[in-house]
């Protein structure tokens, strides 16, 4: 598992309220800080897939674990 400098519990939140948590979280941090995500959306996959792709914040690793999909975004 990758060490967290931060988390973002957006448990319950749906599109597009996860990605858009994420980019406000990921202005709070410094250039290679790692922030979690842990959420419940379905779509949250192919959404932070996107978002990592799109904003060149490297998407270092993606789980699911009981219903809940853990994301690990490092800020570029």
């Amino acid at each position: 598992m990758v060490q967290e400098d931060k988390v973002l519990d957006a448990r319950g939140l749906n599109c597009p309220l996860p990605i858009l948590r994420t980019k406000k979280a990921l202005g709070e941090l410094t250039s290679g800080q790692v922030l979690k995500i842990v959420a419940t959306d379905p779509g949250a996959v192919k959404d932070f897939e996107a978002f990592a792709k799109q904003t060149k914040n490297p998407l270092l690793e993606h789980a699911e674990a009981a219903g809940e999909f853990i994301f690990f975004i490092q800020k570029a």
